[in-house]
């Protein structure tokens, strides 16, 4: 005889909020326009069709299960960074964990060289998208040429019908040395702060949610000293420790996936989302289960070579409770 389980209220008035790097979600078609050519069929990394199935399945599953255990549901929304185009995302929400949870998709196109975007994915029966845009960061090399890094995607709506703005954000990498490269995301960081301040003036008391692969810690200037004023919470600088973080670089933790919001959030007031908790989403069937890796992100490619995991980022995530 089935048994039906039953959930307090306690637990269903609560929605995640998440966001995930998804490490190069190409497809495995050559587009013209961008830098994908790592990422075919005939390339060193042998892309194909099943290797592109099996993330999409991997991802689709880490998705559904993001704050599942204590709010009984998918996230209402998800963040999501290292994406090709909107196809890849929605074959994404077509996997068999994903495609009863009836998402909808926010993406467009970045100026990004190697062709990768942010986007939103939403529960269309949670949340309704009012209003959207990408908000160009505008970054120059040391040589003076333009880096074309990825757009800030802004989406304004409305989750169980209360107005919240949400910038996703996928700020330039390390890749030539964090100090030298540090203007470029402090450049991010200050656009970020143009948009939230253009809410304010035209919004009392707006509901703000950033999120995004920083590629900087929550300590580091660009987030601490030019994100982060008095009018936003980080509840992830507590989460990063010694033994714990979103990616793991040459033995240490990182935690560049943020997701930082408005003090309003922190208010209890009836038919409006107060904040309930911060975490990593790193159950143990992401990580890699032995060996000197061990415990860390078990990725789709190390080093150049295919070894069939998830993502080189764990997802993160806050629990928001519907008072």
């Amino acid at each position: 005889m089935a048994h039906k389980m039953y959930f307090s209220k306690r637990e269903t008035n609560h929605y995640t909020v998440a966001f995930y790097n998804l490490e190069n979600l190409f497809d495995t078609k050559d587009d013209p326009n961008v830098l994908d050519e790592d990422f075919l069929p005939d390339s060193e990394k042998r892309w194909n069709r099943k290797r592109y199935e099996k993330k999409l399945s991997k991802l689709g599953t880490v998705i559904s299960n993001i704050g599942f255990s204590k709010t009984r549901k998918a996230p209402a929304l998800v963040g999501v960074a290292e994406v090709e185009n909107k196809k890849v995302l929605e074959d994404l929400t077509n996997t068999k964990h994903l495609i009863n949870k009836n998402y909808g998709i926010v993406h467009y196109d970045s100026p990004d060289e190697r062709g990768i975007d942010v986007a939103l994915l939403y529960q269309k029966d949670l949340f309704e998208v009012i209003d959207s845009e990408a908000v160009s960061v505008l970054v120059d090399n040391p040589d003076g040429a333009r880096d074309y890094t990825r757009d800030i995607l802004w989406v304004t709506g409305l989750l169980n019908h209360e107005k919240i703005h949400i910038l996703i954000n996928h700020w330039p990498s390390r890749r030539d040395g964090a100090h030298l490269t540090s203007y470029k995301r402090i450049a991010a960081a200050d656009k970020n702060r143009e948009i939230i301040d253009r809410i304010n003036a035209e919004e009392a008391d707006a509901k703000i949610i950033i999120m995004g692969d920083f590629n900087d810690d929550p300590t580091d200037e660009s987030v601490k000293d030019h994100l982060v004023g008095n009018d936003l919470f980080n509840p992830m600088e507590r989460l990063l420790t010694r033994y714990s973080g979103s990616l793991n670089y040459r033995s240490q933790w990182n935690l560049f996936d943020q997701i930082i919001f408005s003090h309003n959030f922190h208010k209890y007031e009836k038919g409006k989302h107060c904040f309930s908790d911060a975490a990593i989403f790193d159950k143990d069937f992401l990580k890699i289960y032995k060996g000197r890796y061990k415990g860390t992100p078990f990725r789709t490619y190390a080093g150049g070579k295919y070894r069939g995991g998830y993502s080189d980022h764990f997802p993160v995530y806050i629990r928001l409770k519907l008072n």
